[in-house]
């Protein structure tokens, strides 16, 4: 029997009121700034929260926009977002990026095939750039979305690109912008990858915890 996919997402939604924010949630809170979205979102991949946070407040302390950006050497980019996860790649992403940006009158494009061309962009950031940038609704499926949707069972996929593509079929169009703030903060507080904390979690009784091994015994 196939979950209640809303009420799921209704409850957790509640939860997480408390939880962290995802850091890109935090930079939009901020500011709406397309280009800080953009670079935030490109920095955070496979990084921290806290550790992003730090490097993108230095970058934009120096760069805080594309024009100025543009003005800085790829080894002064890669000195000032150490340590984020394979910094220097993405320093070079960044220093291509001002470049890139001139295609679309130097501002950060507003559809997905556009973002897609982007140095450093994936469908991942890309979707995540419309939905925190722009409010247009774009499911970004990150890791927490895929496991977790699989472990409802609601998804039967092996990669988050078919999660996305699944979910494009069946999820209500009304969850698209929420979605993954919703499961990454959830996934990062309570369902982590690893022994997840299933002892506290309001969608006990509820779950159907595929694939969920071994799990946190209930005190």
């Amino acid at each position: 029997m196939e979950i209640d996919i809303s009420l799921f997402l209704e409850k957790l939604q509640e939860e997480i009121k408390n939880y962290k924010v995802p850091i890109v949630e935090l930079v939009s809170v901020q500011t709406r700034d397309p280009f800080k979205i953009l670079v935030a979102t490109i920095l955070s991949a496979r990084t921290k929260d806290e550790t992003t946070a730090k490097a993108s407040k230095r970058l934009f302390n120096v760069a805080p926009d594309s024009e100025t950006l543009a003005t800085l050497s790829q080894d002064q980019i890669k000195e000032l977002i150490y340590p984020v996860g394979f910094y220097k790649a993405k320093a070079g992403y960044l220093s291509k990026l001002p470049e890139a940006l001139k295609v679309f009158g130097g501002k950060v494009p507003r559809e997905l095939d556009d973002l897609l061309t982007l140095p450093g962009v994936g469908r991942k950031t890309a979707s995540l750039v419309l939905n925190v940038a722009f409010a247009k609704d774009a499911i970004c499926v990150d890791t927490h979305v895929h496991r977790i949707m699989n472990i409802w069972g609601y998804v039967n996929t092996r990669t988050p690109l078919e999660t996305e593509m699944s979910l494009r079929k069946k999820l209500p169009i009304k969850h698209w912008q929420n979605v993954n703030t919703i499961l990454v903060t959830f996934g990062q507080g309570t369902c982590h990858p690893v022994s997840p904390h299933c002892n506290r979690c309001i969608l006990l009784n509820m779950c159907p915890q595929k694939g969920v091994k071994p799990r946190r015994k209930t005190i």
